[in-house]
C-alpha cells in the first residue's frame, strides 16, 4: 500500500509557523541563486566557452543568450502593484493601434477601467468573461462570430490548434485585428498550456523541455526561472500572451498520474520557490503566468479530465501544503490562477468541485489570500465539472452560470458555443435580471481589464500582430537548447546503483526496451551494437498481452536489459520480466513513482523529460561520462529516500 503522504507531520511542523520572516528568508535563497544577476544582464557562457565530455554533454552551468532587464510599472495594488520586470531585448510591438478606441487612450489605468465599464454595453461586459476554444487551426467558424459580434474576452489554443507555427501566428493576427476593430479596441487574451516537459499544446518546432520535475531534481530556482523565460519567448513569437503555467500542484500522491512530471516536487516549500521562479521568468518575456490547479491536484486519486476526484484532506493540510505556492506567489504579483475540478468534502461539506465553490474562490482566494488577479476555470467540458453538473441535472449553461456565481472571473470552454446558444442567453439574462450577479460580473471584468492594461497595452506587450515568416527563426533563437541540455543533465538522478555505471564488457549483449523512439535512438548511440524492442505508449494504463508475450520470447537472449519505465503500461511489461531481474537496469522517464512497485529492481536511474536532451543526459550518466547530480523530488519508499542523492533546495552537491 502506498503511503499517500509520508511526510505529513514533518512538513506540517515546518510550515505551521510560516511567517513573513520565513518568506523573506526563502526569497533571499532565490536571490542568492541569482547572484550573477546585475544591471547589465545575466552573463551566460557562449557555446564555444563550454567544455564538453565525449558524449557532448557540456559541463558549463548555463548556456544561452544574455537576458538584460528593465522594468515597467504595473497597475493595481495588493500584489499587482509591483513593477513588472521584462527583458530589455523584447522587440516593441509594431501593430498599428486604433488610438481612437477607448482602451488605447492615454489615461490613468484605473480611470480607463472606470470609463470602459461605464461605456460598455451589457453584451460587451458579459463577453469578457468567456475564454473559448475552437475546432480548427485557422481563424474561422463560430469563434470569429464571438470575436466580431460579441467581443469575447479571450481564446484558448489547444493541441489541435497548434500544430503549425506559421498558421497559428496568422490565426492570432486575424483574431487580434478583429478584436482591435471592435468599438473599444480591447485585445484578446490568447492562452495555452505550454508547461514545459510533458504538456506542450503548441508543437511544431517549439522546445521539448526537461519539464518541472527535472527542475525539482536539480532544485535550482534559476533552472525554473530560465525555463519560464524561454517558454515565454517562444509563445511570444506566435502571439500567445497567456500561459497556464506554472503547475504548482504538490505531488504527494503517487497515483496522481495526470500530474506526475508536471509537478516540481512532493515538497511544498520547494514547489513554492520553483513556482515563483518560473512565474518571474515567464514575466520577463511579457507573457501572463497562470498558476494551477487551485487549490491543488497533487493528492488526487484520478484525473479530473474524466471525472471528479475527491480529496479527503482537512483545511490545515491544504493550507500548509497545497496553498503554500499561492501564498508565496500572490504577494509577488501573480496575475492569474486556474481553478481545478477537485472536490474537498471535508472542507466545503458538499460534493461541489472547487472550480464551482464560492468558499474556495471568495473566502480562501480573495479574502484569506488577498488575491487581486483573475481566476479562470479549467475547461468546463472536463469530466470533473460535467459529472457534477449531470448529478445536479444541469446543462452546460447552468454549469457556466454556477462557475461565475462561485467567483470565477472567466470560464474556459474547449468547444465554441453557437453565438446565441443557451450558455450565452442564460448568463446575459441573469446579468440583466440579478443586480448582485451583475455587480459580481462587473468586478470580474474590472479585474480582466486591469490585467489587459498591465500586459497588453505597454509597448513591450506580446505583439498583437507579427510576421509569420519570422516565426521559425525566432523560435530557434529562443529555443534555449544549450540551457535545456544542461538542465536535463543536472536533473539525472541515481536511485538504485547495483550495476551503475554500466559499460558493456566485450561480447555482452544489450537490449534496449521502451516506448519512445528517442530513448531507443539515444541508447543505440551510447551502446553501439545493442538491439532494441519498441512498443506503443498506449493504452496508458494497461499493457497489451502480445507485448508481454513478445518480450518474454526476446529477453532470454540478452545479458543486460535497459528498460525505459514511463507509465503504468510499461510498468506492467516490466513486472513480467522479474525472472530476469539480475539483468535489468531501469531507465525511468517522466515520473519515477512506478519504482515504488518494483522492490526487486536493484539498478535504476531517472530522468524527468521525454525529449532528446533528457535521454542523452540519462545515458551519459548511466555510462559514467557525467556525474549524477539530481535528487529524487518525489516520495518513494524509505529505501529510495526523498532527495536521496542530493542535499535539498540549495542544489549543492
Amino acid at each position: 500500500m502506498i503511503d499517500l503522504y509520508k511526510q505529513t507531520e514533518q512538513q506540517k511542523s515546518s510550515l505551521r509557523d510560516y511567517t513573513p520572516v520565513h518568506i523573506a528568508a526563502v526569497l533571499t535563497v532565490l536571490l542568492v541563486s541569482l547572484n550573477f544577476l546585475h544591471p547589465g544582464g545575466i552573463p551566460f557562457p557562449a557555446a564555444s566557452e563550454t567544455s564538453s565530455t565525449g558524449n557532448g554533454m557540456s559541463q558549463a552551468l548555463y548556456g544561452g543568450n544574455a537576458l538584460p532587464f528593465s522594468s515597467e510599472s504595473a497597475v493595481g495594488g495588493d500584489g499587482l502593484g509591483s513593477p513588472i520586470f521584462v527583458s530589455d531585448d523584447l522587440l516593441l510591438d509594431p501593430t498599428v493601434l486604433p488610438e481612437d478606441r477607448l482602451f488605447w487612450k492615454n489615461q490613468d489605468p484605473e480611470t480607463l477601467v472606470d470609463l470602459l465599464i461605464e461605456d460598455m454595453s451589457d453584451e460587451e461586459i458579459v463577453s469578457q468573461v468567456f475564454l473559448l476554444g475552437w475546432e480548427s487551426e485557422g481563424a474561422d467558424g463560430p469563434i470569429m462570430d464571438w470575436i466580431s459580434q460579441r467581443g469575447v474576452g479571450g481564446v484558448k489554443i489547444f493541441g489541435w490548434n497548434g500544430n503549425n507555427l506559421q498558421t497559428l501566428a496568422r490565426t492570432m493576427n486575424t483574431m487580434q485585428q478583429v478584436s482591435l476593430d471592435s468599438p473599444h479596441g480591447i485585445p484578446l487574451f490568447t492562452a495555452t498550456d505550454q508547461e514545459g516537459g510533458w504538456v506542450r499544446h503548441i508543437k511544431d518546432t517549439t522546445s521539448i523541455t526537461p519539464g518541472n520535475m527535472a527542475i525539482g531534481a536539480s532544485a535550482l530556482p534559476m533552472d525554473s526561472y530560465l525555463s519560464g523565460y524561454y517558454i515565454g519567448r517562444q509563445l511570444r513569437a506566435v502571439g500567445v500572451n497567456m500561459n497556464f503555467a506554472p503547475t504548482v500542484d504538490v505531488y504527494v500522491n503517487n497515483e496522481a498520474h495526470v500530474i506526475g512530471p508536471r509537478a516540481f516536487s512532493a515538497d511544498p516549500l520547494e514547489t513554492s520557490l520553483l513556482g515563483l521562479a518560473f512565474f518571474q521568468g515567464m514575466q520577463q518575456s511579457g507573457v501572463i503566468a497562470t498558476a494551477k490547479h487551485f487549490p491543488g491536484h497533487g493528492n488526487a486519486l484520478g484525473d479530473s479530465h474524466g471525472y471528479l476526484p475527491v480529496i479527503e484532506d482537512e483545511f490545515d493540510i491544504v493550507w500548509e501544503r497545497d496553498l503554500l505556492p499561492y501564498r508565496m506567489m500572490i504577494p509577488e504579483g501573480l496575475p492569474a490562477v486556474l481553478s481545478g475540478h477537485l472536490n474537498f468534502p471535508l472542507i466545503t461539506g458538499d460534493g461541489r468541485p472547487a472550480s464551482l465553490s464560492t468558499y474556495f474562490k471568495k473566502q480562501v482566494l480573495r479574502d484569506k489570500l488577498n488575491f487581486q488577479g483573475i481566476v479562470i476555470t479549467d475547461d468546463l467540458y472536463m469530466g470533473g465539472a460535467m459529472n457534477y453538473g449531470d448529478q445536479e441535472q444541469w446543462g452546460m449553461d447552468r454549469i457556466v452560470l454556477e462557475a461565475l456565481r462561485a467567483g470565477n472571473d472567466m470560464v474556459m470552454l474547449s468547444r465554441t458555443p453557437a453565438i446565441n446558444d443557451s450558455i450565452w442567453s442564460l448568463v446575459l439574462e441573469t446579468y440583466q435580471a440579478d443586480e448582485e450577479f451583475a455587480n459580481q460580473v462587473r468586478q470580474s471584468v474590472r479585474r480582466i481589464l486591469r490585467i489587459k492594461l498591465m500586459y497588453l497595452k505597454p509597448q513591450w506587450r506580446v505583439p498583437l500582430t507579427l510576421d509569420p515568416q519570422q516565426v521559425y527563426q525566432e523560435i530557434e533563437d529562443y529555443s534555449g537548447q544549450p540551457f535545456f541540455q544542461e538542465q536535463a543533465a543536472r536533473g539525472v538522478t541515481l536511485i538504485r546503483d547495483e550495476h551503475i555505471p554500466f559499460v558493456p564488457e566485450e561480447g555482452e549483449r544489450v537490449l534496449l526496451v521502451g516506448q519512445d523512439f528517442d530513448f531507443i535512438r539515444a541508447g543505440e548511440q551510447s551502446y553501439p551494437g545493442s538491439r532494441s524492442y519498441q512498443f506503443s505508449y498506449s493504452p496508458f494504463y494497461t499493457a497489451e498481452p502480445e507485448v508481454i508475450s513478445e518480450i518474454a520470447r526476446i529477453a532470454p537472449a540478452y545479458d543486460r536489459i535497459v528498460f525505459n519505465l514511463a507509465n503504468p503500461n510499461s510498468l506492467e511489461v516490466l513486472r513480467s520480466l522479474e525472472a530476469y531481474k539480475d539483468r535489468i537496469i531501469v531507465f525511468s522517464s517522466l515520473t519515477p513513482v512506478y519504482l515504488e512497485d518494483l522492490p526487486w529492481v536493484d539498478s535504476a536511474i531517472a530522468v524527468y523529460g521525454w525529449g532528446t536532451e533528457s535521454f542523452e543526459a540519462g545515458f551519459a550518466a548511466l555510462r559514467g561520462d557525467i556525474p549524477f547530480r539530481g535528487s529524487l523530488p518525489v516520495l518513494l519508499s524509505s529505501a529510495d529516500d526523498l532527495r536521496g542523492s542530493g542535499t535539498g533546495i540549495s542544489g549543492e552537491q
